[in-house]
């Protein structure tokens, strides 16, 4: 359900005026509080692997305060100005109007980070109980309210394109972080009855030593954004490359958001004796499998251009530029559903230090194949963009594949 957000706004977006402009401003907003909401990201798998008992819930907890807190400072630095200019304009080469528009929707998102932190916490709690029905309950609270709130402002308000985005997201983000508090009080109350589970405390280092890992993991999957859209800005077509991007990765995402969503179920499900280690595994498969055929369906058919079109909203021009792009990049929910198997499965033994491994290698990946691309084969932004998606997690893959097969001497993975 979260997946429907991205196109949803994008189509709005592209309906405004100056689509182009917005759109690539609303992608590089995003993809900068993506990046300072990376270090809270993993709370959701650290709460639902952690908290078993009323201390390790507060403990955990403070350090969820703590880190929002930090992330909040960092994006208030972020937006002043002169800091947000240099970054934009000088380091990455924005045009002067996707930067001033990109400012705009930043300080829109502000809560954004903190929110999700919050809110994921719980949610991992709510996971941790099997209440999974809850965080769908959410999920449905977040959608509405993005959906009145971008309609309210598309309709009653002269605004950029960008305002509507970035105004929806954050109204939203705030009332499912509402939501999933006020949907845990009566777990939160029973944990209270339970102490300390088994008479184990944990302690505040051995949060940090599971966590930092994640942490990592998570700053350098988002922070490669901000890498690829200086690419992208160096590259052929570079304002159509930067326009398209968002309302492709949202696309892409509806699928991908399966996989994703697995991981805490693979947490939550495998047992500490790795009983559920097969079905889960099979699971998998068939699930990275049906995701893709279907994407690669959609690329490889008229039934894109109807999505580009007529739902998102794209010129044809724009249309027809996202066709290739869409056509690479249609294997990576497959490449999702997989890594979030083996990155649970090394949660699950509280051996992450090969998660942050894993990803810095796709980092450095997406890093050269975006290098060589543009600078080397002159690919289009778009073209490029896409190209090092793929190759970059498809070397995380390989790379996480033999630790999961060592893994408490389960039997291997695929």
């Amino acid at each position: 359900m979260m997946s429907v957000e991205g196109p949803f706004l994008s189509a709005l977006i592209a309906r405004l005026d100056e689509p182009i402009y917005n759109l690539a401003a609303y992608g590089v907003a995003f993809a900068f509080a993506l990046i300072i909401e990376a270090p809270v990201i993993m709370m959701m798998s650290a709460s639902t692997a952690l908290v078993k008992d009323s201390y390790s819930f507060n403990k955990l907890k403070r350090f969820t305060y703590f880190l929002i807190t930090g992330i909040t400072l960092l994006m208030l630095i972020m937006v002043i100005p002169a800091i947000f200019y240099f970054i934009a304009e000088d380091l990455i080469g924005l045009p002067k109007r996707v930067s001033y528009l990109t400012h705009i929707a930043t300080i829109i998102l502000l809560p954004w980070p903190a929110a999700i932190g919050y809110r994921r916490f719980y949610q991992g709690v709510l996971i941790r109980n099997n209440l999974t029905r809850r965080v769908a309950y959410g999920t449905v609270i977040r959608l509405t309210t993005m959906a009145v709130t971008a309609f309210v402002i598309y309709f009653y308000f002269d605004v950029p394109g960008v305002v509507v985005g970035a105004s929806a997201l954050t109204v939203a983000v705030l009332a499912e972080a509402i939501a999933s508090r006020l949907m845990t009080i009566d777990i939160v109350r029973q944990l209270h009855y339970n102490p300390s589970a088994n008479g184990e405390k944990i302690t505040y280092k051995e949060i940090y030593k599971f966590y930092y890992p994640l942490a990592i993991m998570s700053l350098l999957s988002l922070g490669v954004q901000p890498f690829v859209t200086f690419f992208v800005v160096q590259s052929r077509m570079a304002l159509e490359s930067l326009a398209v991007l968002p309302v492709i990765t949202s696309f892409v995402f509806i699928f991908r958001a399966l996989g994703l969503s697995y991981q805490e179920v693979i947490i939550a499900k495998i047992g500490d004796d790795k009983s559920g280690y097969v079905p889960l595994r099979n699971f998998a498969v068939v699930l990275a499998g049906v995701l893709s055929i279907i994407l690669l369906i959609i690329a490889f058919t008229p039934l894109a251009d109807i999505w580009f079109n007529d739902v998102s909203g794209l010129s044809n021009l724009l249309s027809e530029f996202a066709r290739i792009p869409l056509k690479i990049i249609a294997i990576l929910p497959a490449l999702t559903v997989f890594i979030s198997f083996q990155r649970s499965v090394l949660i699950s033994d509280k051996n992450t230090a090969p998660i942050t491994w894993g990803t810095a290698i796709e980092f450095a990946v997406i890093v050269i194949v975006m290098l060589l691309s543009i600078n080397i084969f002159s690919f289009v932004g778009a073209v490029a963009a896409t190209t090092s998606f793929v190759i970059g997690r498809s070397a995380a893959n390989i790379y996480l594949t033999p630790f999961v097969k060592k893994s408490k001497k389960v039997v291997p993975v695929l």
